[in-house]
């Protein structure tokens, strides 16, 4: 299987894996009157299938113990259910925060789901896997915090927030956030105890845990949304063919800079590749901005705290980068 020679290439593919997480989410600001629940389906079939070309791709390299078959056949039962469950759970997470990005906007809600993210991943990461240096880390980790915090005041000066609709999108940031940090330990358990699984292996099977967990979450939400009116499956094979294909799209778009991500955290360490990564709300945020207008007519104070949240963001990036030394 590939895996980065380097330092450089590592972080080249870490980087790629923030813009990749924190664009995906363009393709739904994308489709037009098509629900988020039915436009869930095509995504969950995109990650799926990006992971699995992936694994027979450019995790199949070699035709060794670690190519892609071969060490499916040896890895642990426990591992796999591992990177299942963590699928399972990032799903649910997944979709609370497509629906806060419905009710907030994606400057809003990537930032403070994410950033929330990035404390609770890095810190249960690091303890499964203690690489790198621990008060770099810790330091680049309160400086996401700090963006999080500031995000939510930029949030809080805009005309909208007095109403029902901001609480909520708030509350769902939150929830979404705190358990989109726990996908990612329960993958580095899959990759680094016992019979490990690489991460090629590792993504397929999360990715697969995430497609079987559609039917559970995604239906449940189509029963009771969070917004608006239930939904059926006749509206997701009735949808526009537009509103499937950025489906599909940003799927592939997540799993690919999923694969990245944990396939440089093979030289890095995990905690070190996903705090990289979570500065997908960076770039999520100048979508919002620049491409989708979502601060448009804002205060000044609104645009003073919107940039200083980019600067805590870069600064936890070059800290936790730092920490591999």
């Amino acid at each position: 299987m590939f895996t980065p020679p380097n330092l450089t290439i590592a972080l080249l593919m870490m980087i790629t894996s923030a813009i990749c997480w924190g664009s995906w989410a363009n393709t739904y600001k994308g489709v037009k009157n098509y629900r988020f629940e039915l436009f869930y389906w095509d995504y969950a079939i995109g990650i799926f299938l990006s992971a699995l070309v992936l694994a027979f791709t450019m995790g199949s390299t070699g035709h060794d113990a670690s190519s892609f078959a071969a060490n499916v056949q040896a890895a642990g039962m426990s591992n796999i259910i591992s990177a299942m469950v963590g699928g399972a759970i990032f799903n649910l997470a997944n979709l609370l925060l497509v629906a806060a990005i419905d009710l907030a906007g994606l400057a809003v809600a990537f930032p403070i789901s994410i950033g929330i993210a990035l404390v609770v991943g890095v810190l249960l990461n690091y303890i499964l896997q203690p690489k790198g240096s621990a008060m770099f880390l810790a330091a680049g980790v309160a400086c996401a915090l700090i963006a999080v915090i500031l995000d939510g005041k930029a949030y809080g000066n805009l005309p909208r927030a007095a109403s029902g609709a901001s609480r909520k999108s708030i509350v769902l940031c939150v929830v979404s956030g705190t358990l989109m940090g726990l996908w990612s330990p329960f993958s580095t358990y899959a990759m680094t105890r016992g019979n490990s699984l690489t991460p090629y292996s590792g993504v397929v099977f999360l990715t697969l845990g995430a497609l079987l967990s559609c039917f559970v979450w995604n239906l449940y939400f189509m029963k009771r949304p969070i917004v608006g009116e239930p939904v059926s499956l006749g509206g997701f094979f009735g949808g526009p063919a537009s509103g499937h294909l950025l489906g599909l799209l940003g799927g592939v778009i997540w799993g690919a800079g999923t694969v990245f991500n944990l396939t440089a955290g093979k030289l890095t360490g995990q905690a070190i590749s996903y705090a990289i990564g979570q500065s997908a709300p960076m770039v999520a945020a100048l979508w919002g901005v620049f491409a989708w207008k979502e601060f448009a007519g804002s205060g000044s104070r609104a645009k003073v705290f919107l940039g200083l949240m980019f600067v805590f963001y870069a600064l936890a990036i070059l800290l936790v980068a730092h920490a591999n030394g």
